[in-house]
């Protein structure tokens, strides 16, 4: 289970956009495992050639997906990057923590009763 989702606020680690911020757009599998996707960061050129006569071809940014590990969480109450623990909150809800402040994040889910 991967400790980003979408939305989430990430801290690049590594890399050569390393120190920069950015919001996850879409967690996706790749071969090498999680990757994020971060808009602005990790960018591409990719040649597109032109479909039709109305549209026009030519060089393109893309955003290429980041390794999970190459990335931190950073809490929106504290704002520092930080590592993550998963609880139960006392109504039943699984949240996620941050263990710098101990603040739940907002992404709170309700948990299944088995």
């Amino acid at each position: 289970m991967a400790n980003v989702k979408k939305g989430d606020t990430v801290l690049v680690l590594a890399g050569k956009d390393r120190g920069k911020r950015g919001t996850v757009e879409r967690v996706e599998r790749t071969k090498r495992g999680l990757g994020v996707v971060v808009p602005g960061i990790n960018m591409a050129k990719k040649h597109q050639r032109s479909q039709t006569r109305t549209q026009q071809g030519g060089i393109m940014d893309l955003p290429i997906p980041l390794h999970v590990s190459n990335v931190m969480v950073v809490c929106p109450s504290c704002d520092k990057p930080t590592r993550v623990r998963h609880t139960v909150l006392e109504s039943g809800k699984k949240a996620t923590v941050c263990l710098n402040c101990g603040e739940p994040y907002e992404r709170v889910r309700q948990v299944e009763n088995q």
